[in-house]
């Protein structure tokens, strides 16, 4: 009786990886699309590829320390940049061009040597790669929270599959996605602490690790991360005072890697290094930073924008978790939920990917409500309202389909690829529910399959275009600037009552500095980049280029005539 449960397990043990595997390759193909397609914008992806690039040229140790245009970088810890540098160097191996030097080298405030900038797909790619792991990573999660239950820990992995906000921001050059997976790595390994002791010091010791990722990813978010889950853990009850000293101990030993890069970093830089704690870490709780102050209600509505199709399976699944609150499925999926919503919420400094700590939570506590309308053996709370959700989804579905197919025939302004990627969702929010309210088993399971590699799909076609990436202050041509400020060689040039523009500094290969006021010798002249003429006493200004909405002017003293030449439009 024994070897044949056992066999049973194993048999599910094996579907289940097969499941979660293929789930993965499906999260690697919309990690690899359209890496390429966009130029990088502010203000992270310009900051974070500068750093990259010079950690990925400076000399061992200095690799330890990053620094931004040859100044000690204080912002982040170096783990993405770490990685993207190793790509860039792989780049470099594998490829002649990146070795050959820019035809009009631009001196920098860094010492590093300028070359061929490495393409946004090299920067891009580390980050995608190590992104598309919160899919089979959240799936296994599950399973350790409803253990046997192999369809709700798929249906959580595809619904982590088919969330536009974790897709598209695993293809920033950015930390937010690296740090979803190293808070669910955490999580998936605080929840395998059981049984004997090599176990728990095994899966404890990989806990450590995952925190000192999260140290050197975003350290202020390692320490309520690392609480909670604890917490969390410890309610359970099921750990005996060995084992959590056990615990402890290998916690603290995997921990190391990360709290011995803070320390050293702060013997090398002082007082500096603890900026990437207040600075950029808590001060962001009580502090609107660079004036970013939209309040609890960014996220909500960042949850509203970028939940569907799931978004209606979520108060269902909360009611379920609450039902099951003193089981550990409902225990971790109600804190978890609550946790990252006491992470973000507060928060006086809001940005968009700042939500994105609420999506694991999202997917663990939705995927027993996906479960139960493919298998619907229980009857979970609000039965009856949850068996009408594949009609609201086809409803939904026909209204997508209704605008795509206008957009078409011309009622509404064509907006191609925005029509294709509708058609391909509405299609699979009309089929996919259609089939999952038929009552047989085969159908459901059919119909779950389509609605979510539909939402692949058309998470797919928005990847492979120039649509996915939007974010914040994006006014300028940056690559069409950088190409006009190359052809001005090594004259000083500034943004003039601009703030400044890290990937415009990544593309012109200089940084870029903002200026408010001048103080300029005679016959000295400089080159203002601006969105209006500069004004300033006994400064003059002619127009160099116009490439809209910006205008290049060399500006010097009111003595003498500047040189001039007719204004360049053709940008």
């Amino acid at each position: 009786m024994g070897n044949g449960r056992q066999r049973v397990w194993q048999h599910r043990d094996r579907r289940l990886a097969a499941g979660l595997l293929l789930l993965w390759l499906l999260a690697l193909s919309l990690a690899l699309v359209g890496l390429g397609g966009v130029p990088l914008v502010d203000w992270d992806e310009g900051i974070v590829a500068r750093v990259a690039l010079e950690t990925s040229q400076a000399p061992w140790p200095d690799k330890l320390w990053p620094t931004y245009w040859g100044e000690p970088y204080l912002n982040k810890p170096p783990l993405i940049h770490w990685l993207i540098a190793a790509c860039i160097q792989l780049w470099r191996l594998f490829s002649p061009a990146a070795t050959s030097p820019l035809s009009n080298p631009i001196s920098s405030s860094s010492a590093i040597a300028a070359t061929v900038l490495p393409p946004e797909w090299v920067l891009r790619l580390g980050p995608a790669l190590v992104s598309s792991l919160i899919v089979p990573l959240l799936g296994l999660i599950q399973w350790r929270l409803r253990p046997g239950e192999r369809t709700t820990a798929l249906a959580t992995a595809a619904i982590a599959l088919s969330l536009m906000p974790l897709a598209r921001q695993g293809h920033r050059v950015m930390l937010d996605g690296s740090q979803l997976v190293a808070i669910a790595l955490l999580w998936w390994a605080l929840l395998s602490t059981m049984g004997s002791w090599r176990r728990v010091l095994l899966w404890g010791t990989l806990a450590g690790l995952a925190g000192s990722a999260l140290l050197l990813l975003k350290a202020p978010t390692a320490l309520p991360v690392l609480i909670t889950a604890l917490a969390l853990r410890a309610l359970e009850r099921d750990l005996r005072p060995r084992q959590w000293l056990l615990l402890l101990l290998a916690l603290a030993a995997g921990l190391v890697p990360g709290l011995a890069w803070h320390l050293g970093h702060w013997l090398t830089r002082g007082d500096g290094a603890l900026q990437m704690w207040l600075g950029q870490g808590y001060a962001r709780i009580g502090t609107a930073i660079e004036g970013h102050r939209d309040g609890p209600w960014n996220a909500a509505l960042e949850m509203l924008e970028g939940g569907w199709p799931w978004l209606p399976c979520w108060p269902f699944g909360l009611a379920l978790a609450w039902r099951a609150r003193r089981r550990r499925a409902g225990l971790w999926c109600l804190g978890l939920t609550l946790a990252m919503s006491l992470m973000v919420l507060p928060l006086r400094t809001q940005l968009p990917w700042y939500s994105l700590l609420l999506w694991p939570p999202f997917a663990l506590v939705c995927g027993p409500v996906l479960a139960w309308l493919l298998d619907r053996r229980r009857h979970p709370p609000g039965a009856g309202w949850l068996a009408r959700l594949p009609d609201f989804w086809g409803l939904l579905g026909g209204l997508v389909l209704a605008a795509a197919l206008a957009s078409l025939v011309g009622l509404l302004p064509p907006l191609r690829p925005v029509t294709a990627i509708a058609l391909v969702f509405g299609a699979a929010l009309v089929a996919g529910p259609w089939l999952l309210a038929r009552p047989v088993l085969a159908q459901r399971q059919l119909g779950g399959l389509v609605l979510v590699l539909g939402t692949w799909l058309a998470l797919l076609l928005l990847l492979a275009s120039p649509l996915w990436l939007w974010e914040l202050q994006e006014r300028w041509p940056v690559p069409r600037l950088a190409g006009l400020l190359a052809e001005q060689g090594s004259a000083e040039v500034r943004l003039w009552q601009e703030a400044e523009r890290p990937s415009l500094n990544w593309y012109a290969g200089r940084r870029l500095r903002s200026e408010d006021h001048l103080d300029l010798a005679p016959g000295q002249t400089i080159l203002l980049l601006s969105l209006k003429p500069p004004q300033a006493v006994d400064l003059r200004c002619a127009v160099l280029a116009q490439p809209a909405p910006l205008t290049l002017y060399r500006c010097g003293l009111d003595r003498g005539p500047l040189q001039s030449q007719p204004p360049s439009t053709g940008w």
